[in-house]
Protein backbone atom coordinates (compact mmCIF):
# COMPACT_ATOMS: atom_id res chain seq x y z
CA UNK A 1 0.00 0.00 0.00
CA UNK A 2 1.31 3.64 -1.10
CA UNK A 3 1.84 5.97 1.92
CA UNK A 4 -1.70 7.88 0.52
CA UNK A 5 -3.46 4.94 0.72
CA UNK A 6 -2.51 5.04 4.07
CA UNK A 7 -3.29 8.08 4.92
CA UNK A 8 -7.07 7.63 3.67
CA UNK A 9 -7.36 4.64 6.21
CA UNK A 10 -9.50 5.25 9.23
CA UNK A 11 -9.17 3.65 12.54
CA UNK A 12 -12.28 2.91 13.50
CA UNK A 13 -13.92 1.16 17.52
CA UNK A 14 -17.11 -0.05 16.90
CA UNK A 15 -18.86 -0.04 20.15
CA UNK A 16 -21.77 -2.48 20.68
CA UNK A 17 -24.77 -2.65 23.12
CA UNK A 18 -26.59 -5.83 22.32
CA UNK A 19 -29.37 -8.21 24.31
CA UNK A 20 -30.74 -10.18 21.43
CA UNK A 21 -27.65 -10.05 18.79
CA UNK A 22 -29.51 -7.46 16.65
CA UNK A 23 -26.69 -5.20 17.02
CA UNK A 24 -24.04 -7.57 17.28
CA UNK A 25 -24.92 -8.80 13.76
CA UNK A 26 -25.13 -5.40 12.46
CA UNK A 27 -21.78 -4.46 13.89
CA UNK A 28 -20.43 -7.41 12.26
CA UNK A 29 -21.52 -6.79 8.90
CA UNK A 30 -20.12 -2.84 9.70
CA UNK A 31 -16.78 -4.18 10.46
CA UNK A 32 -16.36 -6.35 7.22
CA UNK A 33 -17.79 -3.58 5.10
CA UNK A 34 -15.13 -1.17 6.62
CA UNK A 35 -12.27 -3.94 5.85
CA UNK A 36 -13.30 -4.43 3.02
CA UNK A 37 -12.96 -0.61 2.03
CA UNK A 38 -9.82 -0.50 3.57
CA UNK A 39 -9.97 0.86 6.98
CA UNK A 40 -9.00 -0.47 10.03
CA UNK A 41 -11.71 -1.30 12.29
CA UNK A 42 -12.27 -3.31 16.12
CA UNK A 43 -15.23 -4.44 17.64
CA UNK A 44 -15.42 -4.09 21.36
CA UNK A 45 -18.49 -6.32 23.01
CA UNK A 46 -17.88 -5.83 26.18
CA UNK A 47 -16.42 -2.21 25.63
CA UNK A 48 -14.10 -0.65 28.33
CA UNK A 49 -13.59 2.95 28.73
CA UNK A 50 -9.20 2.50 28.07
CA UNK A 51 -11.29 0.85 24.86
CA UNK A 52 -12.99 3.54 23.93
CA UNK A 53 -9.98 6.32 24.24
CA UNK A 54 -7.45 4.50 22.38
CA UNK A 55 -9.91 6.46 19.54
CA UNK A 56 -10.37 9.52 20.73
CA UNK A 57 -8.36 10.90 18.13
CA UNK A 58 -9.53 8.59 15.24
CA UNK A 59 -13.79 7.05 14.44
CA UNK A 60 -16.21 5.58 17.04
CA UNK A 61 -19.19 4.32 15.71
CA UNK A 62 -22.02 2.68 18.36
CA UNK A 63 -24.39 0.78 17.53
CA UNK A 64 -26.74 -0.14 19.76
CA UNK A 65 -30.22 -1.71 20.84
CA UNK A 66 -32.28 -0.50 22.89
CA UNK A 67 -33.86 -1.90 26.29
CA UNK A 68 -37.17 -1.77 28.39
CA UNK A 69 -37.37 2.13 28.99
CA UNK A 70 -35.10 3.41 26.65
CA UNK A 71 -31.99 2.14 28.72
CA UNK A 72 -28.59 1.10 27.05
CA UNK A 73 -28.01 -2.47 27.11
CA UNK A 74 -26.12 -4.23 30.13
CA UNK A 75 -22.95 -5.14 28.49
CA UNK A 76 -22.37 -1.27 26.75
CA UNK A 77 -23.77 0.62 29.87
CA UNK A 78 -20.49 0.56 31.65
CA UNK A 79 -18.98 2.61 29.15
CA UNK A 80 -21.31 4.91 29.05
CA UNK A 81 -20.97 5.40 33.00
CA UNK A 82 -17.67 5.53 33.02
CA UNK A 83 -17.67 8.44 30.05
CA UNK A 84 -20.14 10.09 31.92
CA UNK A 85 -17.83 10.06 35.31
CA UNK A 86 -14.51 10.70 34.20
CA UNK A 87 -15.91 12.99 31.48
CA UNK A 88 -12.93 12.98 29.00
CA UNK A 89 -13.40 15.86 26.59
CA UNK A 90 -12.52 14.19 22.97
CA UNK A 91 -12.57 17.17 20.74
CA UNK A 92 -10.77 15.08 18.02
CA UNK A 93 -13.29 12.04 18.00
CA UNK A 94 -15.39 11.97 14.99
CA UNK A 95 -18.37 9.35 15.41
CA UNK A 96 -21.18 7.80 14.15
CA UNK A 97 -24.73 6.16 16.02
CA UNK A 98 -26.78 3.00 14.74
CA UNK A 99 -29.70 3.31 17.56
CA UNK A 100 -32.13 0.42 17.06
CA UNK A 101 -35.45 0.24 18.57
CA UNK A 102 -38.66 -0.44 18.13
CA UNK A 103 -41.11 2.83 18.21
CA UNK A 104 -44.52 1.08 19.03
CA UNK A 105 -42.77 1.74 22.79
CA UNK A 106 -43.50 4.94 22.40
CA UNK A 107 -41.43 8.18 21.07
CA UNK A 108 -39.47 8.99 24.69
CA UNK A 109 -38.24 5.53 24.56
CA UNK A 110 -37.53 4.98 20.97
CA UNK A 111 -34.02 4.15 20.31
CA UNK A 112 -33.26 5.70 23.44
CA UNK A 113 -29.76 4.37 23.77
CA UNK A 114 -28.39 5.69 20.78
CA UNK A 115 -29.71 9.23 21.43
CA UNK A 116 -28.12 8.85 24.57
CA UNK A 117 -24.98 7.96 23.57
CA UNK A 118 -25.30 10.68 20.61
CA UNK A 119 -25.64 13.44 23.89
CA UNK A 120 -22.92 12.27 25.61
CA UNK A 121 -20.36 11.90 22.91
CA UNK A 122 -21.25 15.77 21.33
CA UNK A 123 -21.45 17.07 25.26
CA UNK A 124 -17.50 15.52 25.42
CA UNK A 125 -17.01 17.83 22.03
CA UNK A 126 -16.56 14.91 19.96
CA UNK A 127 -18.21 15.32 15.87
CA UNK A 128 -20.86 13.38 14.51
CA UNK A 129 -19.65 12.24 11.50
CA UNK A 130 -23.19 11.52 9.86
CA UNK A 131 -26.68 12.15 11.25
CA UNK A 132 -27.65 9.42 13.62
CA UNK A 133 -29.45 6.45 12.46
CA UNK A 134 -32.70 5.08 13.95
CA UNK A 135 -33.41 2.01 12.92
CA UNK A 136 -36.91 1.08 13.48
CA UNK A 137 -38.08 -2.90 13.91
CA UNK A 138 -41.57 -1.93 12.94
CA UNK A 139 -40.77 -1.27 9.46
CA UNK A 140 -37.53 -2.79 8.95
CA UNK A 141 -37.25 -6.54 9.94
CA UNK A 142 -33.67 -6.41 8.67
CA UNK A 143 -31.66 -3.53 10.12
CA UNK A 144 -29.10 -4.17 7.45
CA UNK A 145 -31.74 -3.05 4.44
CA UNK A 146 -31.48 0.84 6.32
CA UNK A 147 -27.44 0.10 8.05
CA UNK A 148 -25.46 -0.82 4.71
CA UNK A 149 -26.09 2.61 3.01
CA UNK A 150 -25.83 4.58 6.11
CA UNK A 151 -22.28 3.19 6.04
CA UNK A 152 -21.67 3.63 3.20
CA UNK A 153 -22.46 7.16 3.89
CA UNK A 154 -19.74 7.30 6.40
CA UNK A 155 -17.26 5.35 4.93
CA UNK A 156 -17.49 7.95 2.28
CA UNK A 157 -17.13 10.73 4.66
CA UNK A 158 -14.16 9.24 6.26
CA UNK A 159 -12.65 9.44 2.76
Amino acid sequence: MSNAELELMAKIGVFVGTVYGGAEEVAHEAVDLLIDKGHAAQMYLEPKLEDFLEYQHDVALVITSTTGQGEIPENLLPLFAALNDRFPLMPELRFGVIAMGDSSYGEERYCGAGRQFEVLLTELQAKPQVERLDVDACIHFDPMEVAMPWLEGLIEQLS
